[in-house]
């Protein structure tokens, strides 16, 4: 997919994405400190909204 917009990622994914582990994602997520969603059991994050997230950690540190 090359539209970044509707792209969905895996939990691996947006670990590999991020360069954390797996456990950090699944933690993040599971207490909502980052945009997650359940497909069948299974967390899966929006790129777009994953990338709006870091800018808001980015600004967030900044201050």
């Amino acid at each position: 997919m090359t539209d970044k917009a509707g792209e969905i990622f895996t939990l691996d994914e947006v670990a590999a994405y991020l360069k954390v582990g797996k456990r950090t994602i699944y933690r993040l997520a599971a207490v909502r400190k980052i945009p997650a969603f359940k497909a069948g059991g299974a967390w899966r994050f929006s790129h777009t909204e994953i990338d709006h997230w870091i800018k808001q950690q980015s600004t967030a540190s900044q201050d």
